[in-house]
């Protein structure tokens, strides 16, 4: 009677269970699900990653992927926590310039056997280089944001400046010139916005052929602001100080500060990241005529520094492969597309810059794909120690030398010996 009694509750327990997970307990206990932590912010963006979110989940219900929204004024401390916690998420969106330390630390997967080969190929060697560090690749490149000039078209227009274009575009010299000659009457020609001094800097240093950061045979890494270095940082300078054809309140200012006096005709001109298109799209009084003009060329032409936004996996994900998978999905050409224009950005991928709709003349979309073959790897994406220089080093020191209060041998000394001692701790 006992047995019986054992065996009647035992089987009462089970049906029970059954009952309570429909009868879909193995579905559900094999179901993977991966947590995809996405940076977008713009409504676009946010829209058309939350849209092909749904669309993989519809596809693939045994690899489900939940959206989780993170932020890009925290993200680096955030995934620090996350990493040193145990707590990452599967599917990291971050920029290439921030992935060094956590590649070299061991917080990111090697994806160099996890991705497919037609996604290998799409991306361009040149962009793959933002996201490989020592013999790994810890990121996938798949937007990137050249800087451009944002003009008004009738202020240009009225002055007969000649209207740069990608083919010929403006020279530094020839740039500085043009600031002069829209300068007048309450109005400068240029408005730098250098809140943030130091990439700004660094990347369109490239033009000139500056590198700033010298790797050397044994690996380590050294400053040198040298004379191609100069270019770029005198031409600010110089037209903040002496040619008065920068306004000098917009240099501690975020690209947003300076738009309403963009709008009002105070600047002619601001050199601001392709993606600011939709801000100004959006915010621009009726009747404002604006546009796209590339940034000035250098000896090396219109090369540019760039930090591409990247997907990476977390070291720790159980599921590398199926994340791998996402992200394939995530950057098919046509997917490239819709995440690049919600970003008002351009893909990396080769097909998806081939799109009718990346190629237009409305809103500087063709001027910013005729840049895409000059973006080259930002001059910092490898140096290990290079947030901690750029914070405690050249931000100051660039703000002081735009501001005049320290001129150019100043910040020579400074980025050199104060950042060469910066960096040797990273390098021991």
């Amino acid at each position: 009677m006992r047995t019986r009694i054992a065996l009647l509750t035992a089987l009462a327990l089970t049906l029970l269970l059954a009952g309570c997970t429909g009868g879909g307990s193995d579905a559900d206990d094999d179901r993977i699900t991966l947590r995809f932590q996405s940076l977008a912010w713009q409504d676009e963006s946010v829209r058309a990653n939350k849209e092909l979110v749904r669309e993989w989940n519809a596809d693939h219900p045994d690899v489900q992927v939940e959206y989780v929204q993170g932020s890009w004024d925290s993200v680096h401390d955030q995934l620090l926590t996350s990493f040193e916690g145990g707590e990452a998420p599967d599917i990291i969106h971050d920029a290439s310039d921030d992935l060094a330390d956590f590649a070299y630390g061991g917080y990111l997967a090697d994806l160099t056997d996890l991705l497919p080969e037609r996604l290998k190929s799409d991306i361009p060697q040149r962009s793959w280089e933002t996201t490989t560090f020592g013999d790994g690749v810890y990121g996938v490149p798949f937007l990137q944001e050249p800087r451009v000039l944002i003009a008004n078209t009738g202020l240009l227009e009225k002055s007969g400046v000649r209207i740069p274009t990608p083919e010929r575009p403006w020279t530094w010299p020839e740039f500085r010139q043009v600031t002069e000659q829209l300068s007048g009457d309450g109005r400068y020609g240029v408005a730098w916005p250098l809140k943030e001094p130091v990439s700004a800097t660094l990347n369109l240093s490239l033009s000139a052929g500056g590198q700033l950061f010298h790797r050397g045979a044994d690996g380590r890494v050294t400053v040198r602001f040298e004379e191609a270095d100069q270019v770029v940082p005198r031409t600010i300078h110089d037209q903040a100080n002496t040619d008065r054809s920068a306004s000098s309140s917009t240099l501690g200012s975020g690209g947003s500060d300076t738009l309403p006096g963009f709008f009002a005709g105070k600047y002619a001109m601001v050199p601001l990241g392709f993606s600011y298109r939709q801000q100004i799209e959006q915010q621009a009084p009726e009747g404002f005529d604006w546009q796209v003009l590339p940034a000035p060329a250098g000896a090396d032409g219109l090369t540019q520094g760039v930090s591409p936004q990247t997907l990476s996996i977390a070291e720790d994900s159980e599921h590398q492969k199926e994340a791998a998978e996402f992200i394939d999905f995530l950057l098919q050409p046509e997917n490239m597309v819709r995440l690049a224009l919600g970003d008002w950005m351009l893909p990396t991928g080769t097909q998806a810059l081939k799109d009718p709709a990346l190629r237009t003349a409305e809103h500087g979309w063709a001027t910013g794909t005729a840049l895409a073959a000059h973006l080259r790897s930002a001059p910092a994406q490898s140096v290990r120690g290079y947030p901690e220089w750029k914070d405690k080093v050249a931000t100051p020191a660039l703000q002081e030398y735009y501001s005049g209060a320290i001129g150019l041998d100043e910040l020579r000394d400074r980025l050199e010996e104060d950042g060469n001692l910066v960096l040797a701790r990273y390098q021991r």
